[in-house]
């Protein structure tokens, strides 16, 4: 049975901070191997789960010891393994899988980037278009289908665990029109059309991503008479009028991609127009660990940060939103409420 000490001494504690990228590869080998889909209910040998993920049993063994050491499976008195609370959230058909989000954060580029930091810290600049010799979202795009699809379907699942929060945060029981500006697939915007009848929205993104939106908004589904579909980039443009706006974790590019978003946000909008601006904060999390890791890997790929509320606040302010009341949609992420002035 794997032990670990719950309280090393800090030289211990030190080194093994530095091995943790063996920890986080680890983290993505078993997702990549499905072993957590493999392991039902019942305690499993590391042979028999070899056999059904199809990999030698000595190093899946070895794989399986090391995860249990932070958590990630449990190693029985007996030899074999069994899931904990960690190592279900590796299953993809787990509410609020972690799956995908935990490939995405261990994409093959991020190990080309981590070593790098050093350098970001420096210029305060992406290290990426040195990396590889043009942008992130080009290269993701152009490049690295494959990393770009593991992204699409982080992204998916993020936004579809969060929808359900806001749609039963917002209010808006005045509005006729709501825009989901960068919103993805549109679960945010699709679990809003179904809380109130009369609505209608609008989905803006990358053509890639608004060419496979959520089931609901497509030709046939239920909501698709009272959406409308537009494929552009809200940093170059926002050809859109609404009564609210809905701007989702997607202010965290370079300062100035964030200004001309928000810029265009107020050019398209009519006076009196509802901006809702929801984040996950760097400085009120109870995840500071992941959160301030995040913040680093958006330095590294795009130069772009987390933000403060601080920050964030001053952001809108700068646009010339009028700012109003920040309000908790869940533990992660927080709610902005801002009006374009009259």
């Amino acid at each position: 049975m794997t032990t670990v000490s719950p309280t090393p001494q800090p030289a211990m504690r030190l080194r093994e901070l530095v091995f943790g990228a063996a920890c986080a590869a680890a983290v993505r080998a078993a997702a990549q191997l499905r072993v957590a889909d493999a392991l039902g209910d019942r305690p499993t040998t590391a042979e028999e789960l070899a056999a059904t993920v199809k990999t030698e049993p000595r190093p899946l063994d070895r794989l399986l010891r090391t995860l249990s050491c932070y958590g990630i499976f449990e190693e029985t008195d007996d030899g074999k393994y069994v899931h904990t609370e960690m190592s279900r959230l590796l299953r993809e058909d787990t509410p609020n899988s972690l799956r995908y989000i935990s490939l995405w954060c261990t994409e093959p580029w991020t190990w080309a980037a981590w070593p790098k930091l050093d350098d970001a810290v420096r210029t305060g600049r992406s290290v990426f278009g040195d990396l590889y010799g043009k942008s992130f979202f080009e290269y993701l795009h152009q490049d690295a289908g494959d990393s770009a699809e593991v992204f699409n379907r982080a992204m998916t699942t993020s936004s579809k665990q969060s929808a359900q929060d806001i749609a039963d945060l917002l209010d808006l029981s005045g509005a006729s029109s709501v825009a989901d500006i960068g919103g993805g697939q549109g679960h945010v915007l699709a679990g809003l059309l179904e809380k109130y009848p009369a609505l209608e929205g609008t989905l803006l993104d990358l053509p890639t991503v608004v060419a496979n939106p959520d089931p609901r908004l497509r030709d046939g589904g239920p909501l698709a008479s009272r959406v409308r579909v537009v494929p552009g980039d809200c940093r170059e443009d926002i050809p859109v009028r609404a009564d609210v706006y809905i701007i989702k974790n997607i202010l965290e590019w370079d300062d100035e991609s964030t200004r001309r978003t928000l810029h265009n946000v107020v050019a398209a909008a009519r006076p009196g127009a509802r901006v809702v601006i929801i984040e996950n904060l760097v400085d009120d999390s109870p995840s500071m660990k992941f959160t301030t890791a995040m913040d680093l890997l958006l330095l590294l790929n795009v130069g772009g940060a987390k933000h403060t509320k601080a920050s964030l606040v001053s952001r809108m302010a700068e646009a010339g939103l009028k700012v109003g009341e920040i309000r908790e949609i869940n533990p992660y992420l927080h709610a902005f409420e801002c009006t374009v002035p009259e």
